[in-house]
């Protein structure tokens, strides 16, 4: 331990480091009119930062809502029919890629096409109010010159300057001592205006606003702030600065003891002395808030006053608020910055720091996301009757997306997405118009519609991207050597503070699984490849192996939450060319087996040996058939179609390229996978009693939804894949589209279809690759029933599936 006084003396340098630094300059805020009434009660407004008062992102108010345009087809005919509705004579440009900043809310136009002459932006062609593929990454903004039209007036300016301004929050941590855990859960709350960060005044600052800007920062609810404790600090914080404000006394003589200041010669002065005692008033534990009121010296810092949320908006933006101007040089008196009390949900409590609370157990969530390529963002499912499905689009708004978000321990939604821009779902559409106040614990508790087969259909499933709390996993991994950003060997920080180093991935038994946890750690949604030799891109000087063995499920949020070797490194192929790397992808397809089809078509079929051949030549038959006297005999075989939907974002491709498909005579076509479909019969508890594996004889489009056309068949060597929106379909009377039963005895089992099983194509779902049904063999006929998708149901349904008794006479019970 240091010596006591060297200890004080340093903390009274550090009470002088922080004294001395200089505080932050008052915000100027832009108060320049950005934005007029446009035509058909329409508003527009310029947004983001950095910018000039003429230019920026656009933004348009329709039926209450702001909302932003895709930069898809933009051009610079459209930003002049913009300018003119904004006030200007004309446009000298236009920005792609929210080069202004993404903005939130809905994406109210996309695919804007004008001719320039237009006399408002509704006269211009386009995909459709709210129908949009974009996300805020796309917002268009436009570079107007600046010349007013003839009449323009500040009366036609919508004065909502704090929708403006406000675009970012956070909360900076009172205590700055060392490394705190990510994510920050309290602290003063800070919003960003255009020239830097700003505090909040907290006079009338309520429950509803921390609510709000929890939710803002991936929170799902606020806790209270201990007021009293702050406030004994200030008034400590006070007390020591008025003592510091006060001239030096003369030199003490009737101390006992005359200490020396270890800053300069002669004795303490008295006010000197007292100084040090009043910091020492502020040791531990209240030294570990000293800083918080460092902050009340900091008078010019605050930016925002006056805020009053209802508690349900999804964006600080959206609540009551008003700006410090320039010229105001009183600001928040009698008040203090505001300070924030988020709580972390489960997912986020471990990293924090805080112990998690012992709650009552819960049930089996009922809302569900499927499909995002991030965490916290996906299509919205919903559990009703034991089965999932999902929810059509009609009246969805940020309210409803945000009680889904906060209900699955997100913060609040970012954006409430439409047209199924999560990809479709299949099955069920459980709910429609759903209203929601915003302060429902769950989407159930909201008014909404029963949906009809009539009502809605997939293309208009409802998603969601929310809020979530910054973790800073993204900072330990990074990737060398590709040729775009989004590929590359794989590189992770190892080590402990003072000691953090970079370092590699052994490439044994890295796959898609792993390359996808990669992928989504740095933000670059999907993994389209694993791979385990990276010796086609450079390393640098980075060659040191300092992770192994690394297995995923491919659920997790960060490599560190999967299974490694830890400290001790083995690796069988050494070497920086053997090591780990991932080809990312913002989408991915998806595969699903239509269950239904395969209840439907299934039969049994004795079949002559000498008919087999081909199928042997496969191994699409039993193990025993090696055996049999060819050609004499038959095989027993469970025939059924399979038709294979692909419903993801992207298309499925072979993984192997045209250059290694395999030539079969029998069937005249190439194979482009080794392995593409499982199929088994399990008994009830999962044993093996017969099983095949399916060969891709081709992937092609067979048939498509009616906007979509065919891009792949097999013939004269074409290329083989299945399309967004396509499905492929294998008749029950084709080569190896069967199990072999011979072997199996009569009883009680479970048929199960597996699509890619050995993870050799990345998809954004792989829970539902699996298909399974209930069978009665009794060593004649076969009944195939209650066939679903593997995450399709509720777990009580799965258990219920599971402890299947079987039927009696053809009849299920």
């Amino acid at each position: 331990m240091r010596p006591v006084g060297v200890w004080r003396w340093s903390l009274w340098g550090l009470l002088l480091r922080l004294l001395c630094s200089p505080c932050l300059g008052s915000p100027t805020p832009s108060t320049a009119p950005e934005k007029r009434a446009g035509s058909q009660g329409l508003r527009f407004r310029l947004a983001g930062f950095p910018r000039k008062p003429s230019e920026g992102r656009v933004e348009i108010q329709r039926a209450g809502e702001w909302g932003t345009i895709c930069d898809d087809d933009f051009t610079l005919q459209a930003a002049h029919v913009l300018c003119r509705e904004l006030g200007f004579t004309e446009a000298t440009g236009w920005t792609h890629s929210a080069k202004y900043g993404p903005g939130t809310g809905r994406i109210w136009l996309d695919n804007l096409s004008c001719s320039g002459t237009e006399q408002s932006v509704t006269e211009c062609a386009s995909r459709g109010w709210g129908n949009s593929d974009c996300t805020h990454d796309e917002d268009a903004g436009v570079i107007c010159k600046d010349e007013r039209l003839p009449g323009f007036s500040d009366s036609n300016v919508i004065e909502v300057e704090h929708h403006l301004q406000v675009e970012e929050v956070r909360l900076r941590p009172a205590v700055g001592r060392g490394r705190r855990p990510l994510p920050v859960t309290e602290g003063l709350v800070e919003v960003r205006l255009p020239d830097g960060w700003s505090q909040v005044c907290d006079k009338g600052w309520t429950a509803h606003n921390s609510h709000v800007i929890c939710g803002m920062l991936g929170f799902p609810s606020e806790k209270r702030v201990n007021v009293a404790f702050y406030r004994k600090l200030r008034k400590r914080a006070a007390k020591a600065s008025a003592r510091r404000s006060k001239p030096l006394g003369r030199p003490v003589t009737k101390l006992k003891a005359k200490p020396k200041t270890q800053m300069g010669r002669g004795p303490v002065k008295r006010q000197d002395f007292e100084r040090i005692l009043s910091l020492f008033e502020l040791q531990s534990p209240l030294i570990l808030s000293f800083q918080r009121l460092l902050a009340r010296r900091q008078q010019h810092s605050f930016g925002l006053h006056g805020v009053a949320c209802v508690g349900t908006e999804a964006h600080l933006s959206l609540c009551s608020l008003e700006f410090y101007r320039a010229n105001d040089t009183i600001r928040c008196p009698g008040g203090a910055p505001a300070v924030v009390s988020c709580v972390p949900s489960p997912l986020y409590a471990a990293s924090s720091g805080q112990k998690k609370q012992q709650s009552k157990p819960q049930g089996e969530a009922r809302v569900r996301l499927k499909g995002g390529a991030h965490p916290g963002e996906g299509r919205v499912e919903v559990l009703k009757a034991g089965t999932w499905g999902t929810v059509c689009d009609r009246k969805w708004d940020l309210q409803a997306a945000s009680v889904v978000c906060r209900e699955l321990g997100f913060g609040s939604a970012r954006e409430a997405l439409s047209g199924a821009r999560m990809g479709q779902g299949m099955g069920a559409i459980h709910l429609s118009e759903v209203r929601c106040s915003g302060q429902e614990l769950s989407l159930w508790k909201c008014p909404h519609k029963n949906i009809t087969a009539e009502d809605c259909s997939h293309s208009q499933d409802a998603g969601v991207r929310c809020n979530l709390p910054y973790t800073g996993v993204e900072t330990k991994i990074r990737l060398s050597g590709g040729r775009s950003r989004h590929e590359g060997r794989v590189e992770v920080q190892t080590g402990g503070p003072g000691s953090f180093r970079w370092g590699l991935i052994c490439g044994d038994g890295w796959g898609t699984l792993e390359a996808m946890v990669a992928c989504r750690q740095l933000g670059l949604g999907y993994a389209n490849h694993g791979l385990q030799e990276t010796w086609y891109w450079d390393s640098g000087n980075i060659t040191e192996v300092v992770m192994s063995g690394v297995r995923c499920t491919g659920t997790e949020l960060s490599l560190d939450q999967c299974a490694h070797h830890g400290t001790h490194v083995t690796c069988k192929r050494t070497g920086s060319r053997f090591t780990a790397g991932v080809i990312c992808s913002e989408t991915a397809s998806d595969l699903l087996l239509h269950s239904a089809l395969v209840q439907e078509t299934a039969y049994i079929e004795d079949r002559p040996l000498h008919m087999l051949y081909c199928a042997a030549e496969e191994n699409c038959l039993a193990s025993s058939a090696r055996s049999a006297n060819w050609p004499y005999g038959h095989r027993r075989l469970l025939r059924f179609s399979s038709q294979i939907h692909n419903l993801g974002r992207a298309d499925f491709r072979p993984k192997a390229g045209r250059h290694s498909w395999v030539w079969h005579e029998c069937h005249g076509h190439y194979h482009s996978m080794d392995i593409f479909t499982h199929y088994d019969i399990l008994t009830p508890n999962g044993t093996k009693v017969a099983e095949g594996h399916k060969a891709s004889f081709c992937l092609e489009d067979t048939e498509c939804q009616e906007d979509v056309s065919k891009r792949y068949e097999c013939a004269n060597f074409g290329e083989q894949g299945i399309t967004v929106g396509c499905w492929d379909l294998y008749r029950h009377d084709i080569d190896c589209q069967w199990i072999d039963i011979t072997d199996v005895k009569p009883g009680n089992y479970i048929l199960q279809v597996v699509i890619n099983p050995n993870f050799e194509v990345a998809e954004s779902d792989f829970t539902n690759n699996a298909m399974k049904c209930n069978c009665k063999y009794d060593g004649h006929r076969i009944w195939v029933h209650n066939c679903h998708i593997g995450d399709a149901f509720s777990e009580e349904a799965n258990r219920r599936f599971e402890r299947y008794p079987g039927q009696t006479s053809n009849q299920i019970i």
